[in-house]
């Protein structure tokens, strides 16, 4: 049978209404936060802020695929007010897209409030009401944070409460709805956490080697009932469930220099567009094993991923309204050439391993020289589970076998860097990546990758610094603009030269080309002047960017060609 729900339950209506009003709400907790500042005789407080405004313009180059901007300047900005006041806190966001820089999603285009709260947080008790981020355990059941950079905020908009009846345990619920754009959307999200740190609670255990922090949190979603078509007979429409709930179970347990880190989550039939309206039940277990000592470290990650999709909104496609967070377990590089493809989490469905070690080599060795000498040691591999398709909408959808399914993405990375001098410090790196296009749901055959880059640093005098990168990838890939499998600009071998110069203080100069020399095309020259005082910070670029993925975390949004001038302010106070 199908319900359909004509009234909502009273606090969904109460969120509504209050959403509905948004700045008066605004200016309504500013009032009720000075109000209660009063009444306990805390007037006074302090206002703290920052500023970000980043411009774009850019010009059409068929070479590189740079489209024309009609509105010639791109505007993205935004001002973060925060009050606070012994135990009481207060702040408000204004956010400015006009229009989004390239990459951004359109539907950011507009300006107004799009945060903003009063908070209480004494010693044991933590309450806010409005615009709130929180996390349970890793983030797997959920997580509502902000990424500026990647244009997401699934902000929660509602009542957050943290209980602390003893040292060494935390208690959590909340309930709101996440932010989409100038929006909310319409599902209600609810959860409960509790959180145990068992050597705070135990004196035997505090004053031991062992350590152990316990963990369980729960997070349901409620959505009205909708017509969703069966796969097996259109003319029936799915029993979607309205309420979708998620558990997950964590521990965190340490024994002198190793620690084990252990969470696993079980979620309830959730169909959605994600998934293509499958009932079959998701899962996730996220392991992790340290041991560090002086000078040495190494760690061993495992992640299995099964429909864990859950977002607040059923029908909703894309990066926002995501409820919860799977953590990447590739290494999240910050080189060019080897971010260039970076690996985004597959929530459907994959399975991956990876390993980190260390070392330093000790001074006065034959290895370390003078200074020593740092190794570092990675490697990942995520491959997708071993399905077989048994149905469509309204069914289960697949059953998985215990084998692999096929390679998602590997790499093995070398870094070396030692200080050659008092002044003079290098870096060498190599690695290896294997890329499958499908991680972007693109066709395509693997991608195999050498890459490897060279950094020096050299401080000229107390004044003046430079550093100079250098880098080289070679790939089996090819481009060809008619071939839809291949037809990605990234493709090819490339080479990159930089160079950065610091001035003093406050200002810094650099200059980069990355070069596509064969198999691929595109050349992309930029330069870029920045000056710092205090907490003021301004930065002018001009050149070309490459299309690409940019990826935290993996969680990534695709950044189209540009050809032109950008420019970055940003301050506090």
């Amino acid at each position: 049978m199908h319900f359909k729900f004509e009234n909502k339950i009273l606090y969904h209506s109460v969120i509504d209404n209050l959403m509905k009003r948004k700045k008066v709400l605004a200016l309504t907790l500013f009032a009720a936060m000075a109000a209660a500042a009063q009444g306990q005789g805390l007037l006074g407080g302090h206002v703290t802020g920052n500023v970000q405004l980043d411009g774009q313009m850019s010009s059409a180059d068929s070479t590189i695929g740079a489209q024309d901007v009609p509105e010639k300047l791109l505007l993205n900005a935004r001002a973060d007010i925060l009050y606070t006041n012994g135990d009481f806190s207060a702040g408000l966001r204004f956010e400015m897209y006009q229009n989004p820089l390239l990459g951004f999603d359109a539907r950011y285009k507009g300006q107004g409030l799009a945060n903003y709260f009063v908070a209480y947080n004494g010693e044991r008790l933590s309450v806010t009401a409005g615009n709130f981020y929180e996390q349970f355990g890793s983030g797997m059941i959920l997580r509502a944070y902000e990424d500026r950079y990647l244009g997401l905020d699934n902000s929660l908009f509602g009542l957050n409460v943290q209980y602390r009846p003893v040292d060494g345990v935390t208690l959590k619920a909340l309930a709101g709805k996440q932010r989409i754009f100038w929006e909310y959307g319409d599902g209600l999200v609810r959860g409960v956490d509790a959180e145990v740190n068992l050597g705070s609670l135990v004196k035997a255990i505090g004053e031991s080697k062992f350590r152990a922090t316990l963990g369980a949190g729960f997070v349901s979603k409620y959505e009205d009932d909708e017509a969703v078509p069966a796969a097996a007979n259109p003319e029936m429409r799915l029993n979607l469930p309205l309420n979708v709930g998620a558990a997950s179970f964590r521990a965190d347990l340490g024994y002198g220099n190793w620690s084990l880190q252990a969470e696993y989550v079980r979620k309830g039939q959730d169909p959605s567009a994600m998934n293509g309206y499958i009932y079959r039940p998701g899962e996730a277990l996220l392991l992790g094993l340290t041991y560090s000592q002086r000078g040495f470290s190494a760690s061993l990650q495992a992640k299995r991923i099964d429909n864990m999709g859950f977002k607040s909104v059923r029908s909703q496609s894309g990066e926002m309204l995501y409820i919860n967070y799977l953590p990447a377990i590739t290494k999240n590089h910050t080189y060019a050439f080897l971010s260039m493809y970076p690996y985004a989490t597959q929530v459907n469905g994959e399975q991956g391993v990876q390993a980190d070690v260390m070392y330093k080599i000790k001074k006065g060795t034959l290895l370390g020289g003078k200074y020593g000498t740092d190794v570092h040691l990675n490697s990942s591999v995520v491959m997708g589970l071993d399905t077989t398709v048994t149905g469509g909408a309204g069914t289960e959808g697949y059953d998985v076998a215990g084998g692999l399914g096929q390679t998602l993405y590997g790499d093995v990375s070398v870094e070396v860097a030692k200080k050659l001098s008092k002044n003079v410090k290098a870096t060498v790196t190599y690695a290896y990546q294997v890329f499958n296009p499908v991680v972007e749901n693109e066709p395509g055959s693997l991608h195999h990758n050498n890459i490897a880059v060279a950094d020096v640093s050299w401080k000229v005098n107390k004044k003046h610094s430079l550093r100079f990168e250098a880098e080289w990838m070679g790939s089996d890939s090819h481009y060809d603009a008619n071939d839809p499998e291949h037809n990605d600009r990234r493709a090819g071998d490339w080479v990159m030269g930089l160079v950065e110069w610091n001035i003093g203080t406050h200002w810094f100069i650099s200059a980069s080309d990355q070069y596509a020399y064969n198999d691929g095309t595109g050349n992309y020259p930029s330069v870029a002047v920045g000056y710092t005082r205090g907490a003021t910070r301004l930065q002018v670029g001009y050149g070309k960017q490459r299309e690409g993925l940019l990826c935290i975390g993996g969680v990534c949004r695709t950044v189209p060609a540009s050809n032109g001038l950008t420019f970055s302010l940003t301050t506090s106070f």
